[in-house]
């Protein structure tokens, strides 16, 4: 099998949703310099996102509203009546300068990952798992659903039975919307409860194919490696999917700000460990939440690492280092003073604990779904 894939862009590098904004820290461009300095990432294996033209995005999304997102960038303003009806211009999503391109270069990223999986491999979009985007409007940073996109994309090109792995600290609504009883695709979601979009609740099966597993707060990584072992690995087994797309959100892990959960970035590797160990046949991993700098690039550079098979090292080697160094947090307190090991490592210490009873009958409840058996 051919090398795995990674698709970027600079478009991430200078963009920001607004200097209040979580999505005002820099992520898919840190990953970029992270991975390289590891040198983990040559251009052999690097392929520049293309941006994805209005007609693609109909395939989902109305045209009215791609129509009002391409105005409200050129025009860098909304009406009211857009506001209301589109999500535009609102606190979570505001008007900035790329805020059409930036969102379709996600999804023309997604939408040549079906086309590039079509004979089978590996991809890794970090830009992507913009998971909240709706057909009509914009949701929780998304403009866009890449998800979405790149699974009908996958299906345009041969996959049959999808599986949807997304472990974000928030629930994956917009793709739940998109695919909820679509008997060849299984979604299954792992976020915290009564966190915002307050959907994904234990009882909703999205018509028979979804599993979602809202967790409690404090959600730990022998909680995590619990449901992966005894609910996902399973279920996935069960389904024999030929395509998996994997959400790698990394706002679940403790020093994230927009989250009240307690992993550690060894879950999400683990995670994926486990994911690749089924051999899928076609393999998509997509970034999504995260809004500690530090973090989420530490955590999705490791990502990279992992694909790859490569070690992740004690300490990063120093021009490694010096990418950590230059970067910034402004107006939040956890930047002014960061710990020395978000400079230096890649890896953070696990973060282990009881599984707790919540987490069990959880567990007990979902194993009884017909989804988790692959019916």
């Amino acid at each position: 099998m051919s090398p795995p894939l990674f698709l970027g862009s600079e478009i991430y590098r200078g963009s920001s949703y607004g200097r209040w904004h979580p999505l005002r820290v820099p992520r898919v461009s840190t990953v970029m310099d992270l991975s390289r300095a590891m040198g983990w990432l040559g251009p052999d294996q690097y392929r520049n996102s293309p941006r994805a033209k209005p007609a693609a995005l109909h395939v989902w999304h109305t045209p009215d509203y791609i129509s009002a997102l391409q105005r409200a960038e050129a025009e860098q303003a909304v009406s009211d009546e857009t506001r209301i009806r589109h999500g535009l211009g609102t606190v979570s999503n505001p008007i900035y300068p790329e805020m059409f391109r930036r969102p379709a270069t996600a999804a023309g990223a997604s939408l040549l990952s079906g086309e590039l999986l079509k004979q089978g491999g590996v991809i890794y979009h970090p830009g992507g798992g913009t998971h909240h985007g709706m057909p009509d409007r914009a949701g929780g940073f998304c403009y866009l659903n890449d998800p979405v996109l790149a699974m009908l994309s996958l299906r345009r090109n041969g996959a049959t039975r999808i599986a949807y792995v997304d472990i974000d600290a928030h629930h994956c609504d917009g793709v739940e919307a998109g695919f909820a009883g679509d008997p060849e695709t299984l979604l299954i979601s792992v976020h915290e409860d009564r966190r915002w979009p307050f959907t994904g609740a234990l009882a909703d099966d999205g018509g028979g194919n979804c599993l979602n597993v809202p967790v409690p707060r404090g959600f730990n990584d022998t909680e995590m490696a619990a449901i992966r072992d005894e609910l996902i690995l399973p279920a996935l087994s069960a389904f024999r999917p030929d395509a998996i797309v994997v959400q790698c959100g990394a706002d679940a892990v403790t020093e994230d700000p927009l989250s009240r959960l307690d992993l550690s970035n060894n879950a999400h590797w683990d995670m994926l460990r486990a994911i690749i160990g089924l051999h899928p046949p076609r393999l998509l991993v997509l970034g999504g939440g995260g809004y500690n700098p530090w973090s989420v690039g530490r955590l999705w550079t490791g990502i990279w690492a992992i694909l790859n098979g490569q070690d992740v090292p004690d300490r990063v080697p120093p021009q490694a280092e010096a990418v950590l160094r230059a970067l910034t947090w402004a107006n939040a307190s956890a930047g002014r003073n960061p710990p020395d090991h978000w400079f230096t490592t890649l890896q953070d210490h696990p973060r282990h604990g009881p599984v707790r009873p919540d987490i069990t009958r959880a567990l007990a409840t979902l194993a009884k779904r017909p989804a988790a058996r692959g019916l």
